[in-house]
């Protein structure tokens, strides 16, 4: 939930700014984009705080090898698309570079609810959200 509070905090932030004069927020797509990059600074939080990595690491599948290293890697992706889709030259390759990685992570929400680890949201709440995420990617590519 807090990754949609603070796509949505973001989003409306940075929107509000646009219209009391803020330039390189005039407009949805600047503000979606300032939305998405909150989003993903604190998901690639998550995934170095000691507790919060755990969970992660658990959550992704037994069957993939350096699950540690996974996280890292993810984490480190999410930094630089945060940075990445800030720049308007840069912000659909960023963009796009979400809506895949969001794509290559989703195995390991299915695996987590499968197993129902502590912390994991439900399937049908996280394929929801993960659908909400997309979209708002989807929509800084117009």
């Amino acid at each position: 939930m807090e990754p949609l509070i603070a796509l949505v905090v973001g989003f409306l932030g940075a929107r509000l700014a646009g219209l009391a004069g803020v330039e390189a927020l005039d407009g949805w797509h600047p503000a979606l984009r300032v939305g998405l990059a909150a989003m993903f600074l604190l998901t690639g939080f998550a995934h170095f705080f000691p507790k919060l990595r755990a969970t992660l690491v658990a959550m992704v599948p037994p069957a993939l090898p350096r699950r540690e290293l996974l996280v890292t890697v993810t984490g480190l992706l999410e930094f630089a698309g945060a940075a990445l889709i800030l720049v308007p030259a840069t912000a659909a390759w960023a963009a796009a570079g979400f809506i895949l990685l969001m794509l290559a992570m989703f195995p390991a929400n299915v695996s987590a609810a499968r197993r129902d680890l502590p912390g994991a949201t439900r399937l049908v709440p996280r394929t929801a959200l993960q659908v909400v995420f997309i979209t708002a990617a989807a929509l800084t590519l117009a």
